[in-house]
């Protein structure tokens, strides 16, 4: 029998309000190989990461990568650790604090905004009891992956239900599941690029460079691909670019099946024999920068590019904390919280009214009892 959680000090005419869990995909919690271990056994465990027959997963995971991969990844993380700790984490705080303070300012009733990590610490339930212990009954969650995979945002809806399903009385939900061809997130990456232009001058190509997935799941429904080809063709329109300015790749494959192609290093290895000697590149599918940009793409790829003949290579840093990417998680969150009472014009009234009704109640409760 499911023993269903509860608040036993919950009060039923407590004022109630909206909460927004932000959720990213994770970060160890040390750049540690024990560390490691525990982080990549969570994530690599989740059959939405890889589909494969379990019983046949679970002894490569166990029996070979668990054993290499650990430590292999603990020397990456060491080399973007920060004094605070990890990036993502660190870039992931500044976000909920900034969207926090935005919502305050647009909400009309009470708001809160919690962090969570798919995979690591803050956990999502976690997340989720902090939104509940401030009083939340409307929940929306949102997933910091601007273009929908199975991977990544089916995930997160997956660990959200797998919580909910042990509390005894649920908020009222809304998940939101992507936001590739929002407007306001366009207009975002759009800034970041000219901002950085401006500063550092302009390459000769611009790359998109996303998280790859195999290609089996494009094959099998996943529309990652498709949004992924669309945010980069929506943001190279709002810059103006020739068709032949810009281009997607993809990066981080892992395994030997076939992966979505092109290949970011192959692309830039390509460009640079080709005597293309400038290289501007950005990640829109990473809302904070992390690993995979700081390290794989700012580094790894940059020595790519060079040793094969490129001479600048310019990483466009994530929209991470910027105004602009606040402003425009706020706009998403307003859109997809429309009818909740915290957002409307007259909750004021609302809550007056409402707490005359409590008085009322309370006072014919003390007349009874006497």
């Amino acid at each position: 029998m499911t023993a269903y959680v509860g608040d036993p000090d919950y009060r039923h005419d407590a004022q109630a309000g909206a909460g927004v869990l932000l959720v990213n995909l994770g970060t160890p919690d040390a750049p540690t190989p024990k560390a490691l271990r525990r982080y990549l056994k969570e994530f690599l465990s989740d059959p939405r990461v890889i589909e494969w027959p379990r019983p046949l997963w679970w002894l490569v995971l166990n029996g070979i990568i668990l054993n290499i991969r650990p430590a292999r990844s603990a020397k990456l993380y060491q080399r973007v650790w920060t004094a605070q700790g990890s990036p993502l984490l660190v870039i992931s705080n500044q976000q909920k604090e900034a969207l926090r303070a935005e919502l305050i300012a647009r909400f009309n009733g009470p708001v809160e905004v919690a962090l969570a990590m798919r995979y690591g610490n803050p956990s999502v339930a976690a997340g989720l009891a902090e939104l509940r212990d401030k009083g939340v009954r409307r929940l929306m969650v949102l997933p910091l992956y601007p273009q929908y995979s199975a991977t990544t945002t089916g995930s997160t809806f997956d660990a959200v239900a797998d919580v909910l399903k042990t509390w005894r009385w649920l908020p009222e939900c809304r998940f939101i599941n992507h936001y590739a061809d929002d407007s306001h997130f366009i207009e975002a990456l759009t800034a970041r690029i000219q901002a950085h232009w401006q500063a550092h001058g302009r390459g000769d190509r611009l790359l998109f460079s996303f998280h790859g997935i195999p290609r089996r799941y494009l094959l099998n429904g996943d529309p990652y691909h498709c949004e992924c080809h669309k945010t980069a063709r929506l943001v190279a329109q709002s810059l103006k670019l020739d068709k032949d300015a810009w281009q997607v790749c993809f990066q981080s494959r892992f395994g030997r099946e076939e992966w979505l192609t092109p290949y970011t290093d192959d692309v830039l290895g390509e460009l640079g024999r080709q005597g293309v000697k400038a290289v501007d590149i950005c990640c829109p599918g990473f809302s904070a920068d992390c690993l995979e940009t700081l390290d794989e793409i700012a580094g790894e790829s940059r020595q790519v590019f060079i040793e094969a003949g490129g001479e600048r290579f310019n990483y466009i840093p994530a929209l991470n904390d910027t105004p602009e990417h606040i402003q425009a998680l706020a706009a998403i969150v307003m859109r997809h919280a429309q009818g909740w009472p915290e957002t409307a014009k007259d909750w004021d009234q609302a809550q007056v009214a409402r707490n005359a009704a409590i008085s009322l109640r309370r006072a014919r409760e003390a007349g009874a009892s006497r």
